[in-house]
């Protein structure tokens, strides 16, 4: 009977072992990459970037029979003369020497024509007197920049040589969150480091123009400028950011993609400067409340809170409160969607608009046009104090508006909130000094009107109230109950 037990056992033992085997090889095989091929021909055409100003030196008034760095410490902390020794000379003005090339900071880049042509940020050349660059081989040029863009951290330089190492470029829409990457560069001065990690997302709006790659490579500065590479070896952006409250790595960093880089570039190494179309709105983004009072469903589009008076948009049929909801055929999910799209439209064409206006959709055609304008300072309107009497169901006190208030605010009518008492519009926070331009789909023409809408609204439902604050149109979704 034992006999017959410890058989039985080892009968089971290796069913189980046959069992797991079996599972074992029908479960696929996670391999972490070995970059050490891909860094081997990668780094070559990785550059360290070195930049200078020029300063002016002071040279300071001297202390006769007392050395420099203890007469500076009497000139900082008890001033001149110095206290127990007398007759001590006064401080003489500084002179002003030469100016002197001093170290301004260090970056990265990396080669994409083997002409020397480099791409970097804007951040790294930006205010430079001199740019060096640096091959592995040590070999070190003076760069020539060609052009850079602040608004996408985006620059080109040049230096003279030949048959250098360039880098394949990848196609950063095809990245997927999840993969391996890595990125190459100059932390701290430390040239040609090499870390690794994963994407962590794509699309991250930190920017106007710009949908970032985020990924938990190690990023530091001087990582600025390097590339992102995929496993494939090729650039699929450019390190540009990290989230931190140390000044350090955090495990987030942020790369400019790749195809967006090259937008800019080839504007920047033709013309030196980067053209971006504008249609002269200012957005707002869309919350679900505010998105519901209009009836749009779900939060979507591009809220515009104001039209510059004479641009595109205006000229176009665009108005304070539309929601944009496609631009030229592409839709607009969120705010930011629409200055890229309109940015990368070039000035002159005729775009068609389809916005969101008093419940119905509606097409206009604006003309894009060139760069943006100095943005002038608005003058601020004084608000008049709160006065709770005479107020309605919305807890307002209003009066009409004057003509040179409609002209200074560009409305063509309303009406302004004089005081504050208790109710829906108080609550959502309404200020003094406010302008009450339209209730639901019904602009508002003067107080007998508005006060008339008002006791007509349906207690229990959401009804959007579009009031002009400044140079900004506001959408409040309020119910009156």
């Amino acid at each position: 009977m034992k006999k017959y037990f410890i058989a039985l056992l080892a009968v089971m033992s290796l069913g189980q072992l046959s069992f797991i085997s079996v599972a074992s090889a029908q479960s696929p095989r996670v391999m972490i990459p070995d970059f050490a091929d891909l860094v081997e021909r990668a780094s070559p055409a990785v550059v360290n970037i070195r930049t200078t100003e020029k300063v002016q030196v002071q040279q300071a008034g001297g202390i006769p029979g007392m050395p420099e760095e203890q007469a500076e410490f009497f000139r900082r902390f008890f001033g001149v003369p110095i206290p127990g020794v007398p007759n001590t000379p006064k401080q003489t003005p500084p002179k002003q020497g030469k100016p002197e090339e001093a170290d301004r900071g260090v970056g990265s880049g990396f080669i994409i024509e083997s002409n020397g042509l480099i791409l970097t940020n804007a951040h790294v050349v930006e205010g430079a007197t001199t740019i060096y660059v640096t091959l592995t081989d040590k070999r070190e040029f003076k760069a020539k920049l060609l052009g850079m863009d602040k608004r996408t951290d985006v620059a080109v330089v040049k230096i003279e040589a030949r048959d250098l190492p360039k880098l394949p470029l990848g196609d950063s829409s095809r990245v997927r969150v999840g993969e391996w990457v890595l990125a190459i560069g100059s932390p701290f001065g430390l040239e040609n480091t090499v870390t690794a990690g994963i994407v962590s997302a794509k699309s991250r709006d930190t920017g106007d123009y710009l949908p970032f790659i985020q990924t938990d490579v190690a990023v530091n500065p001087g990582n600025s400028g390097g590339p992102l590479l995929n496993t494939a070896g090729q650039v699929i952006g450019i390190n540009s950011q990290i989230f931190s409250r140390s000044g350090g790595y955090m495990g987030i960093s942020f790369a400019i993609p790749i195809d967006e880089a090259m937008r800019v570039a080839d504007q920047l190494r033709t013309t030196g400067k980067m053209t971006r179309g504008r249609i002269g709105v200012a957005l707002g983004e869309m919350t679900k409340d505010v998105a519901e009072s209009l009836g749009l469903g779900k939060p979507r589009g591009a809220y515009v809170r104001n039209v510059d008076p004479g641009g595109p948009a205006a000229v176009g049929g665009i108005e304070s409160g539309d929601v944009i909801l496609s631009f030229n055929g592409r839709e607009i999910a969120k705010s930011t969607d629409l200055p890229r799209l309109v940015g990368e439209t070039k000035p002159g064409t005729a775009a068609t608009v389809q916005v969101w206006r008093k419940g119905a959709t509606r097409d206009f055609t604006v003309t894009v046009g060139d760069s943006e304008p100095t943005q002038k300072a608005g003058k601020k309107a004084e608000a008049p104090s709160s006065n709770s009497a005479n107020t309605n169901a919305l807890g307002v006190a209003v009066t009409d508006l004057s003509d040179a208030k409609k002209k200074e605010l560009n409305v063509k009518g309303g009406i302004e909130v004089t005081g504050l008492g208790e109710g829906a519009l108080v609550r959502a926070g309404i200020q003094p000094g406010d302008v009450i331009i339209r209730i639901g789909d019904a602009d508002i023409t003067g107080v007998k009107q508005f006060e008339a809408l008002v006791k007509a609204l349906d207690a229990n439902k959401a009804v959007p109230v579009f009031v002009r604050r400044a140079d900004s149109t506001l959408v409040i979704p309020v119910r009156p109950k």
